[in-house]
C-alpha cells in the first residue's frame, strides 16, 4: 500500500462489492479467470466516473502521472486494501504475502491496442476493473484466448461496461487481446507482482512512457 494511504482495515469498503466478488466463480481452463459483473458499488460508480482523472493520451499511467482527487485516491486506497487481497488469496488459493501492488490507468485506446499478448511472468495476477458507460462497439471487448494464434477462439469475452471486474492468474498460457478500437476506453488495471524491484522497474518505465506522450501530445505529434 502506497506511504500514508489510510488503510480499510477498520472501516467498511464504499466502492467494492466483496459479496459480488465471493460469488463469482473462478474458472480453471485454460488459466484460471473470474469476471465480475457490479463489482462497484452503483451509486460510487457514477461518482467514480466524474472523478475519472483526464487522460488524454493512448497508453497505460501510472496514478503518479494522473492528476487525481480525493475521491479516485480513496477508490485506489481500497484496491490497494487487506480486504481485497485476502479475497483474492481466498479466490485464487494463492499465498500474497509480501507481493507489493502495482495500479495503472487507462483513458484512450488506440488503433495497435488489443494485439495478442501474455503479461510478464513477474506479474502474478492481472485485474481490469472498467469505467465505460454504456459500451456499444463490438471491439474493444477483451477476449481471454485459448492459443495465441487467433481472437477468434475465446474463452471468454467481456465487454468494458462500467463496474466490471476481470482478473486472472498470469500463466505461461494466459492469452488475451481484443479487436482494434480508437477512442476513449477507461480502466483500472491492478496487478500483485513478484517483488519490489518489479514494481520500481515498471513504475520507470510507465513513467517515462507517459512524459514522453504528453511530449507528443504537446507538440501536436
Amino acid at each position: 500500500m502506497r506511504a500514508g494511504a489510510e488503510t480499510t482495515t477498520q472501516r467498511d469498503l464504499r466502492y467494492l462489492d466483496l459479496a459480488a466478488f465471493e460469488r463469482a466463480k473462478l474458472v480453471g481452463e485454460p488459466f484460471p479467470h473470474m469476471v465480475v459483473p457490479g463489482f462497484l458499488d452503483p451509486e460510487r460508480r457514477q461518482e467514480l466516473s466524474a472523478n475519472f482523472p483526464r487522460i488524454d493520451q493512448a497508453g497505460s499511467f501510472p496514478t503518479a502521472e494522473l492528476s487525481i482527487g480525493p475521491v479516485f485516491r480513496n477508490f485506489l486506497d481500497e484496491l490497494e486494501s487487506p480486504e481485497l487481497k485476502q479475497a483474492f488469496e481466498r479466490k485464487f488459493d494463492m499465498d500474497l504475502s509480501g507481493r507489493p501492488t502495482m495500479i495503472t490507468v487507462r483513458g484512450q485506446a488506440r488503433a495497435r491496442d488489443g494485439q495478442i499478448h501474455n503479461d510478464s511472468r513477474t506479474k502474478l495476477i492481472t485485474v481490469l476493473i472498467y469505467m465505460n458507460e454504456q459500451w456499444e462497439p463490438e471491439a474493444g471487448r477483451l477476449r481471454l484466448l485459448r492459443s495465441p494464434d487467433s481472437l477468434e477462439d475465446p474463452v471468454v469475452e467481456v465487454p468494458p461496461d462500467a463496474g466490471t471486474l476481470l482478473a486472472f492468474r498470469v500463466t505461461e498460457n494466459s492469452w488475451h487481446g481484443h479487436h482494434s478500437v480508437e477512442g476513449p476506453r477507461r480502466a483500472i488495471q491492478l496487478n500483485w507482482v513478484e517483488s519490489e524491484a518489479v514494481v520500481r522497474r515498471e513504475r520507470n518505465r510507465h513513467r517515462l512512457s507517459a512524459r514522453v506522450k504528453r511530449l507528443i501530445g504537446h507538440f501536436g505529434g
